[in-house]
This record gives C-alpha cells, sequence and structure tokens, in this order.
C-alpha cells in the first residue's frame, strides 16, 4: 500500500472551522462548516455526503484519520471521539494527526515554504506553536509543539509564519511575524494527506486506544464547552 492508492476519511475540528476529507486514489475531496458549536453535528452529514459523492461506504475506506490536537478542548474531544465512534463501527484503524503539521503543510503547500512556524490561538492569552522544515513535501519538527504566551514565542531563523494566534495577539507579535499567513488553520485536507503517509508507515492505532492531544490540563469546562461535549456525545 502507498499514500497514493490508500482511501481515507479524515475529520478535524480544533479550531473554529470543522471539515471533512476523503481521501481517494491521491485527490482529495472536502467540506467545512463554520460554528464550534455545531462541529458535533456538522461532522456526520459532511462525511455521508463526501461517500455518496464519491459512490462508497465506510468499509471500503483503509482507516479513519483526526486532527489529535492541539487546539480547542472541546474541539480535540469531537473529533477524536466521532473517529473512534466510525472506527469501532466499521472496523478501521485510526490515525491521530498533529494540527500543527497540518498548518505547516498548508504553509508549504500555499507557499512554497520550506521552514514554517506554525501558531494557533489557544485562548486565554497563550498560543500553541511548534517550528518546522520541509522535507520531501512532509513536515519535519525542528521546535517541538509547545504552550506559552504569545511573547514567548522564540522561532529559529527566519520562517515563514502562519496560523490564527498571529492575529489574536497581534500586538504582542509585533511586527516580529509580519506577513504571517493568519488565515491558515488546521484542515482535514491536510490531516488527510499526512493520515495517508502515517498510514503506509504502519502507524495506525486500534480506535480504543486513540486519543487526543492536550497541551494545556484543562479542569474547568465553560458552559459552552460543556455543551459542546454532551452535543458531541449524544
Amino acid at each position: 500500500m502507498s499514500a497514493s492508492t490508500v482511501t481515507l476519511i479524515a475529520i478535524e475540528t480544533s479550531s473554529e472551522t470543522a471539515s471533512c476529507a476523503l481521501l481517494r486514489g491521491g485527490t482529495v475531496t472536502w467540506r467545512e462548516s463554520s460554528g464550534v458549536r455545531t462541529h458535533s453535528q456538522a461532522v456526520l452529514p459532511m462525511i455521508q455526503e463526501l461517500l455518496a459523492e464519491a459512490g462508497i461506504a465506510l468499509a471500503d475506506c483503509d482507516a479513519i484519520v483526526y486532527g489529535a490536537g492541539p487546539g480547542s478542548f472541546t474541539g480535540v474531544r469531537t473529533a477524536c471521539g466521532i473517529a473512534q465512534g466510525l472506527g469501532f463501527g466499521a472496523g478501521k484503524p485510526l490515525l491521530p494527526v498533529v494540527t500543527l503539521d497540518a498548518m505547516a503543510l498548508a504553509c508549504h503547500e500555499k507557499h512554497g515554504a520550506a521552514d514554517v512556524l506554525a501558531v494557533l490561538d489557544a485562548r486565554m492569552n497563550e498560543v500553541y506553536w511548534a517550528q518546522y522544515r520541509i522535507d520531501g513535501g512532509v513536515p519535519v519538527v525542528t521546535q517541538a509543539a509547545a504552550l506559552s504566551a504569545p511573547q514567548d514565542v522564540r522561532p529559529s531563523g527566519a520562517p515563514a509564519v502562519c496560523g490564527n494566534g498571529i492575529a489574536a495577539y497581534a500586538e504582542a507579535f509585533g511586527t516580529a511575524c509580519a506577513g504571517a499567513d493568519t488565515a491558515i488553520v488546521p484542515h482535514a485536507v491536510q490531516v488527510a494527506r499526512l493520515g495517508a503517509i502515517a498510514l503506509t508507515a504502519g502507524q495506525g492505532v486500534p480506535a480504543a486506544e486513540a486519543q487526543p492531544l492536550y497541551l494545556r490540563n484543562k479542569v474547568a469546562y465553560t458552559k459552552a464547552e460543556r455543551a459542546g461535549m454532551n452535543g458531541a456525545a449524544a
């Protein structure tokens, strides 16, 4: 099996944009929906549309990929939970993809960047960030994913910068990240492509072992987050 021959479904809900993608024969089709509170309701209909459009069933997919985090606490739980449900039901392996990896790939695809700093808004005056070099079209970590205050982001060299964390804390970043592509957020298209690479490398895990990636240990949930988790569980 090669990355160009796999068929998989990808789910990404770690930011304000929820997206799903179908990778089949090297071609990606996708759907997206905005609004954090509707992520849990939007994902399954988007997946059903993609499968129906392709004329296949979930059973025809080789694996299910999901954006594991970091990102919205509720969002990464939603993606992981839905992926687990689909994986259990169809007997398919799961592939977790780091959201910042997907952002770095998106920046490379859009701008041709070979060195990328990905910065995602973590709320509460913090950001998730990591730095990458692109090797053969694949993001390779050069500074591991971290959670910090915006002013504590310390990239090496002069990477291309992407992510909504820059726009969220523009004053803190100042001119240090001038020219950043703040529209880039984690998306199922890149999650799918990275998932295909992981699958061919034998990195799939059983649904029961799939986990979200948290960089922040959160002990209290907002009313909106509790409602979102209850909706996802339902």
